[in-house]
């Protein structure tokens, strides 16, 4: 019953104000708590002495990342553009924190489209000699053409999808020969992208297809699998549909047949219970929300996730062109990711040209890395459970929060380290110096000293949430408070050389 800012008064009396200015009680009773310079400017230099910047280590754990995943039918396109560049960022996080990081690309691989497009392959004759096929897409339209007006074609597609099951040593020989094709054109991706995953990192859909069998039969030995209209099913518990019926995984189908269920039941249990991991994510987009709450849910009763255990599907929105529609391309068809690249960096090239005299190699070096900014920025500086606007223009502006904006600014910290690395460091001897040999008392100097403290906190953040854009916002607001601070140096270059000497000390740091 007593009025908020006599309690607000008393509280700010008993605070323990160590680097703290005097507490200051405002409004109805708020409480401002603002750091002394010396407090920060310690804090300071001591992250900057510390060789991981103030990120602590944490208890290292296993974490799985399942990203990019495409099917290896036909060319990547855009829709893998957000799971490839979240995924990567995630590893590289988890990495950063001392955690042994596992990368699995679940590629799609196996599956009734291999028979025609093997079938083809037959068809034009390109089973001999080294496979080079210029367009996977055009390759897979057209055996889909086949397959739809070709009786003949069709039947022998079937036949060889049964061959590709029992594993006959011909058939198996030229779908290994259409993957390795079609990994050549992902790979090509992958380089211009420079995310991690190696062949290495490659786990796909066929290789489970020797488990499906034996996970279907623990689970009806647990009790979890029963018979419901003819397909075998798992109804994880708190899942229901119309009229409040219990929603199934289906996990053989009425004709004998597994599917996206099956494999993905294999394949939860294969990292939880073989490569032990602690926490596994599944990089895929938010529509799938549902399906893998009900494999999660299913894997804990079945035992296969102990309760030490994290499944996290870190979902994704997605990538929408001008009109608000999914991204695509001129013709209306899926945008192939190669190409969207190479438009990145074709566009970043012309930007450079006009505005530099770069040799031509400098020129190319500085559009790829320009470009492909450009188009990995957008993407993690979006909350990624949103869609998001593909916009060149916005892209490739030199302000506001992208990737150019960032480039230019570290540009301009290069620039201004090469200046302090040439002014001589004495102790500084005005009246704004403090204990520390670093002075903040102008508030450019303030301000980056405050952005440049919460670097640890923003990538723990960001690792715990799996949010990229939240070390995105950061790096935006540091680079803004650099861009005063740097704006504010050419008055510490006019002034004396004790000025000039904090000049050096807060580049530095």
């Amino acid at each position: 019953g007593r009025p908020s800012r006599e309690i607000a008064e008393q509280i700010a009396a008993h605070l323990d104000r160590t680097g703290l200015h005097e507490p200051e009680v405002a409004g109805p009773g708020f409480i401002n708590l603002r750091f002394t310079d010396e407090f920060l400017a310690a804090n300071l230099l001591e992250l900057a002495a510390d060789e991981r910047l103030g990120v602590p280590l944490q208890d290292p754990n296993r974490v799985v990342i399942d990203y990019s995943s495409p099917n290896m039918a036909k060319e990547m396109h855009v829709g893998h553009l957000r799971s490839t560049i979240i995924g990567d960022a995630l590893v590289r996080l988890h990495e950063e924190l001392g955690h042994e990081v596992i990368r699995q690309n679940h590629l799609g691989d196996w599956g009734t489209p291999f028979g025609k497009l093997v079938e083809h392959l037959v068809d034009e004759s390109l089973t001999d000699g080294d496979l080079s096929i210029s367009d996977l897409n055009e390759f897979y339209v057209a055996a889909s053409r086949k397959f739809d007006n070709d009786p003949a074609f069709a039947e022998r597609s079937r036949k060889r999808v049964v061959a590709l099951q029992a594993g006959e040593p011909t058939t198996l020989a030229l779908w290994r020969r259409l993957l390795d094709e079609s990994k050549r054109h992902m790979e090509a991706v992958y380089a211009l992208l420079g995310v991690k995953l190696t062949p290495a990192d490659y786990k796909g859909e066929s290789s489970y297809n020797d488990v499906l069998a034996s996970t279907c039969d623990e689970l009806i030995a647990k009790g979890l699998a029963i018979t419901s209209e003819g397909a075998l099913c798992v109804f994880p518990h708190g899942f229901t549909g119309r009229d409040d019926q219990p929603m199934p995984l289906i996990i053989r189908k009425r004709d004998g047949g597994y599917n996206y269920d099956t494999t993905d039941l294999a394949t939860i249990r294969y990292r939880s219970q073989e490569l032990k991991g602690d926490t596994l994510l599944y990089v895929v987009g938010a529509p799938q929300s549902l399906h893998f709450r009900m494999i999660f849910a299913a894997a804990r009763e079945a035992d296969w996730l102990p309760p030490t255990s994290t499944a996290v599907h870190v979902a994704f929105g997605s990538v929408l062109g001008t009109d608000g529609k999914i991204l695509a391309s001129r013709a209306g068809a899926s945008l192939k990711l190669v190409d969207l690249l190479n438009e990145a960096v074709a566009r970043a090239r012309a930007i450079v040209a006009d505005r530099s005299e770069l040799s031509e190699d400098e020129q190319d070096a500085i559009a790829h890395a320009v470009g492909i900014g450009a188009v990995k920025y957008a993407d993690l500086s979006t909350a990624r459970d949103k869609d998001y606007v593909f916009d060149w223009d916005r892209m490739l502006a030199m302000d506001g929060n992208t990737a150019t904006y960032l480039q230019y600014a570290h540009a301009r910290i290069r620039s201004l380290l090469r200046r302090a690395a040439n002014t001589p460091v004495t102790p500084a001897d005005d009246s704004a110096a403090n204990a520390t040999g670093l002075a903040l008392s102008e508030p450019a100097e303030r301000a980056l000293a405050l952005k440049l403290s919460q670097y640890p906190s923003a990538v723990t953040t960001t690792a715990q949430h799996n949010e990229p854009h939240r070390l995105c916002t950061y790096l935006f607001e540091t680079a803004t408070a650099f861009s005063a601070f740097y704006e504010y140096c050419p008055v510490l270059d006019a002034a004396p050389a004790t000025r000039a000497s904090r000049l050096a000390l807060s580049a530095h740091t």
